[in-house]
């Protein structure tokens, strides 16, 4: 939740005039020129959070919404009261190549309803992009002996072609210890590094 300091009087008063109103859907729309770009992340998902809009809601204004938008609706989801029904706006971020909406995408939310194929395909589109696993809600807790290879066959296509390995191989191996087979190629730092800051928003 946005506090007093994270805005402007002007932003904070405008803000808690449009919470739980029958307007908030425009406000969410326009909250940029009334809160400034750097708060209107944190301020559209505010406004998600108090409206607590249903999945065809959320799915209408996603569909509708830029990528600043739908980043908000990607990152209120584990704030809101939703079962698996929002799982196809997760499923169409983690197909786009927007490294902030598949990190927004991999959140609480997806590590609790999200099918174990299409979660591993997801971790391992991470590592193409340049998307940080560690920022993977329950990676840890998620990760498997399939996930493992996967990462392994990434690692052994990468070395046979002379390509560096991302750090977030070993890492995410490091997860499952029981898995078959070993990692006998180098990494090396890569735009994946989990000491890499994490994916900010534009």
């Amino acid at each position: 939740m946005l506090t007093d300091p994270d805005l402007t009087p002007e932003g904070r008063a405008w803000l808690d005039g449009v919470l739980g109103t029958e307007g908030w859907e425009t406000a969410f729309t326009a909250a940029g020129r009334h809160v400034g770009r750097g708060h209107a992340t944190a301020a559209r998902v505010e406004l998600l959070r108090v409206a607590r809009p249903d999945a065809a809601i959320l799915t209408r204004i996603y569909q509708r919404g830029d990528a600043a938008e739908r980043l908000a609706v990607l990152l209120a989801l584990p704030e809101l009261p939703l079962g698996p029904e929002a799982l196809p706006l997760v499923e169409d971020a983690l197909r786009a190549n927007d490294a902030r909406l598949i990190a927004a995408a991999l959140g609480p939310y997806a590590a609790r309803h999200l099918d174990q194929h299409l979660w591993r395909h997801a971790v391992l589109k991470c590592v193409f992009i340049g998307v940080p696993v560690h920022q993977v809600a329950g990676l840890a807790d998620r990760a498997d002996a399939e996930l493992a290879r996967m990462a392994r066959d990434v690692a052994a296509e990468r070395a046979a072609a002379g390509r560096p390995v991302p750090d977030d191989v070993p890492h995410i191996l490091s997860l499952v210890p029981d898995a078959p087979g070993t990692l006998d190629v180098p990494s090396s730092t890569s735009p994946s590094s989990p000491g890499n800051p994490p994916v900010q928003e534009a």
